[in-house]
Parts: structure tokens; sequence; C-alpha cells
């Protein structure tokens, strides 16, 4: 049997590891909230005391924590690639930057372990129905071998490359896409808004319109709510965005409307709305315009 030793158990990894679970493979958890650890252990895994006794004769470590300091914090200050075993691997499915990503690829290449850059898109739902999409850069060898990995908690999977980066780089696009996509429909509602247009209205003619979206048929509906249910946070766009911004600077790419959506879930974060449904970045542009 594959064991996996897994760290962070939130609201995207508990489902994954769930699914690895299902799919027979040991699962042992790494996660500083307890609770958490007693729901994996609920649900078929192993609570560990630690990363380092986790990773101890693993044969994968996969990190689904919230950035690139916790990977770090998990591999090298908690000894978990130290207890890998040589030659196992260590997946970073987390958002990240490109550049951090290269690092620590270097680092656990150096110690003789194997490395995946292998970011997922697909939010919670597609943690929960195991339909996620996989963007991996590694060796060809190390992404057959994570194949069937992969196939427990994705159904779109893809190599984007060889070196590691690419992976999160190509993650990188799709969170500038998606940012950018939901902070315009913000200001496209906000605009009509302002003149006294029904927005319900709004919303039926251009989600059948040429200017239709996927984030404006899921994030549009949302933001006409006072108080949504939150899929995904205001925090989330405000560290992603970022992270496309820091990716512009080491490519030397200009992003100049990129930034202008960062600064937009700022401002939303910065009035206390951070955990707020990331479609409540509407708010700020209401405020903009004298709209309540």
């Amino acid at each position: 049997m594959t064991t996996i030793a897994f760290a962070g158990l939130g609201a995207m990894g508990m489902p994954m590891a769930r699914n690895l679970l299902a799919r027979g493979y040991r699962v042992r958890g790494i996660d500083i909230n307890p609770g958490a650890l007693d729901a994996l252990a609920a649900a078929g895994g192993e609570r560990t005391p630690g990363a380092a006794a986790a990773a101890h004769g693993a044969d994968v470590l996969i990190l689904m924590v919230i950035n690139a300091a916790q990977a770090e914090q998990v591999l090298f200050a908690d000894g978990a690639l130290r207890a890998l075993p040589e030659g196992g691997i260590v997946c970073l499915m987390a958002t990240c930057p490109p550049g951090a990503v290269a690092h620590i690829a270097e680092r656990v290449d150096a110690a003789g372990r194997r490395f995946v850059d292998a970011p997922v898109s697909g939010g919670t739902a597609g943690a929960i129905a195991a339909s996620l999409t996989i963007m991996a850069a590694c060796e060809r060898a190390s992404f057959e071998t994570m194949q069937p990995v992969f196939q427990a908690i994705g159904q779109r999977i893809f190599h984007v490359g060889e070196r590691p980066g690419q992976g999160a780089t190509v993650k990188t696009v799709n969170q500038l896409l998606c940012g950018v996509h939901i902070a315009v429909v913000a200001e496209a509602f906000s605009l009509a808004a302002k003149v006294g247009i029904n927005l319900n209205v709004l919303l039926e003619i251009m989600g059948g319109s040429a200017a239709s979206s996927w984030m404006l048929k899921d994030r549009g509906p949302r933001m006409l709510q006072a108080e949504p249910e939150v899929s995904s946070a205001v925090d989330i766009f405000v560290k992603d965005m970022g992270i496309v911004l820091e990716a512009g600077r080491e490519a030397k790419a200009a992003l100049p409307i990129a930034a202008v959506a960062h600064q937009m879930f700022l401002a939303t974060s910065g009035r206390g709305e951070g955990r707020a449904d990331d479609s409540q970045v509407i708010r700020s542009y209401h405020r903009l315009n004298g709209l309540t």
C-alpha cells in the first residue's frame, strides 16, 4: 500500500485526503489543528505526532498548505524532508510564487528526494468531488509515478513542463484571469447599479451574451446577495493576486490590470471584510461609486 503524508488538512486538503483514503491509500495527517487530525482519523487516516513522524517511511509527501513559508516549515524546520526516504516524492500542491517553488525544489533535490510542482484549481467543490485540475511540472518519470495519486483527487491532469516553477506559473496565470474576471464583473455591476438598472435582469442578459464568463455565472448571483455563503474568501485573492504580481516582477512582465484588481481585493480586506466571499469585492466598487 502506498503511504502518503499529507500536510494541510483545510477546506481543500481534508476532502483531498479523504479521496485518497477512498482509493485505498494510507494517509498520515500533518496539521497544527488537532480537530483536523481527529477528523482525518475518523475517516480512516492516521493521526501523527508531527511532520517528521508522518513522513518517516512514506512514499509521497503532499503539501497542501497556505503558502511557501508553511511548505518550508514542514519540510525543513519540522524535519519532514529528512524523514522522507531517499528517492521519495515531495509534491507541492499549494498556490505559491514560481520563484519560491523553484527554490524549494533545489533544496529537495539536493537532499536526494524528488520534487513535483503540482498546484491545483477547482476550489473546495472540486476537492470534494475529486475533479480538480492538476498542473504538474517535474521529470516525466515522477509525473508517471504520481499519476494514480493525481487520478484519486483530480480529473484534468496535465504535465506542463519538466522544470519546477512551471506548474506554479500556470496556476498563477489561472489566478490572474480568475481575479480579474471577478473584479471586472463587480465593476460592470456597479456601473449598472449607479444608473438604477436591476442587477438581476442585467445578470440574466449578460449570462446569455458574448460578455458571459464562468466567473460571471458563478460569482454574479452571489454579488447580488448581502451575505452570501463563503465559497472562496476575499483574502485568498489578496494573496493570489499578490503572487501574480510577484511572478510579474520576477519575469519583468507588466501586469497593470492585475494590479488594479489586486488593489480592489485589498481595499475590501482592509475594511475588515477579508473573510467575506470574494464576490463581495463589489462592495469596494459600490463605495467608490457612492452606492450602499
